[in-house]
C-alpha cells in the first residue's frame, strides 16, 4: 500500500509538470501581444513603453529561460505575482479559494444526499414508475449543462419569488444565512447534473450486484431484503460510483467557473477568466496548476477509497 501511494503520488508530480508546460506555451500561442493588451487603451503605446513593460515581465527573455524561471519559484512556493495588482498569486488565490471551495462542497453534499436514494430506490423498484421517473430525470439531467440550469433558475426566481436573494456573495461568517441563500441557486445548478450521473451509476451496479450468486445465497439464507441491499449488495456496488465521484468532482470545478460568472461570485472561476482576458500569465498560470493538483489528487484519494471499501483490490 505504502509503495502504490509513493507511485501515484510520483504520477501526481509528473502530471502537474506536464500541465505547467501546456499552460506555459499555450498562453504564449495565444494569438496578439499581451504587453499591448496589458498596456491598455488609455495609454499611448509606443515602443519604449512596449519593451520596458516586456523586461518588465521577462518576456524578452527565451521561452526555455522564462519557464525555467518561472518553475523554479514554484518550487519554492512562489507562484509569482499579478501583473496588475502586483499581489502575490498565491494570496489571489488563496483569497478567491474559499467561495469556490464552498460552492463544490455544498454542491458534493447536496449530490451525495440525492443521488444514493435515487439510485437506490430505482434499483429496489426496478420496472416500476418511480425507476422510470429516476431514469428520466437522470437523462434530463445529464443533457442540460449546468450554466442553462442557473440561468433558467434565475429568470424563475426572479419572476415568482423577486424577495430572494440570487446574485452576489455574503461571507459566511459574516451573515450566514444570506451566505446561504445566495449559494442555494448555483448549488442546485452545479449538482444537478452529478446528482443524475451518479444515480443511473448506481442503479446499474446495484442492478448488476444483486444478479450475483452470493446475494442469491443471502436470500436463501432467508437474509432480509433490507439486509441484503445495504449489507451486502451495496458494499460492493460502490467501486464504480466512487470512481465516478472523482471524475464528477474535476467537472464540478470546472462547472463553478461558469457558474461564478452566472451569479456574480467571485470565486476562482470569475479570477481566471479575468486573468485570461487581460493576459495576466503568472494569475493564469497558478489557477491552473493548483486546479490540477486538486483534481489529481482527489483522483489519488479515490484510488486510495478502493481498499477501504473491497479490500480485494490489488495495488501493482
Amino acid at each position: 500500500m505504502t509503495s502504490y501511494t509513493l507511485r501515484r503520488l510520483l504520477d501526481l508530480l509528473l502530471v502537474l509538470f506536464g500541465v505547467s508546460i501546456l499552460v506555459f506555451l499555450m498562453l504564449r500561442l495565444i494569438p496578439g501581444d499581451a504587453v499591448e493588451i496589458m498596456l491598455g487603451a488609455n495609454v499611448d503605446i509606443t515602443p519604449e513603453r512596449v519593451d520596458a513593460l516586456r523586461r518588465q515581465l521577462g518576456l524578452h527573455l527565451p521561452l526555455q529561460v522564462q519557464y525555467g524561471r518561472w518553475l523554479l519559484g514554484v518550487l519554492h512556493g512562489d507562484l509569482g505575482s499579478s501583473v496588475w495588482t502586483g499581489r502575490p498569486v498565491t494570496a489571489e488565490i488563496l483569497a478567491r479559494l474559499p467561495v469556490t471551495l464552498e460552492i463544490t462542497l455544498l454542491a458534493l453534499l447536496l449530490a451525495l444526499s440525492l443521488s444514493f436514494p435515487l439510485g437506490v430506490l430505482a434499483a429496489r423498484a426496478r420496472g416500476s414508475w418511480s425507476d422510470t421517473l429516476v431514469r428520466i430525470l437522470s437523462i434530463i439531467g445529464l443533457t442540460l449543462p449546468s450554466f442553462w440550469v442557473g440561468v433558467l433558475m434565475l429568470y424563475l426566481f426572479s419572476l415568482y419569488l423577486p424577495g430572494w436573494p440570487t446574485i452576489g456573495y455574503r461571507p459566511f461568517t459574516q451573515d450566514p444565512l444570506g451566505n446561504l441563500s445566495r449559494m442555494l441557486l448555483p448549488v442546485l445548478a452545479v449538482s444537478f447534473p452529478m446528482i443524475a450521473g451518479l444515480s443511473r451509476i448506481l442503479r446499474s451496479s446495484l442492478l448488476e450486484v444483486l444478479r450475483l450468486d452470493y446475494v442469491r445465497t443471502a436470500r436463501a439464507k432467508g437474509l432480509a431484503g433490507r439486509a441484503v441491499l445495504y449489507k451486502h449488495a451495496l458494499r460492493n456496488a460502490l467501486i464504480p460510483v466512487v470512481t465516478i465521484i472523482g471524475v464528477q468532482l474535476g467537472y464540478l470545478l470546472s462547472g463553478v467557473v461558469v457558474i461564478e460568472q452566472v451569479f456574480a461570485i467571485p470565486g476562482v472561476g470569475r479570477l481566471i477568466i479575468g486573468a485570461i482576458n487581460e493576459r495576466n500569465y503568472p494569475l493564469v498560470q497558478g489557477v491552473i496548476l493548483v486546479v490540477t493538483a486538486f483534481f489529481v489528487l482527489v483522483n489519488l484519494l479515490v484510488d486510495l477509497a478502493y481498499a477501504w471499501i473491497d479490500p480485494r483490490v490489488e495495488y501493482r
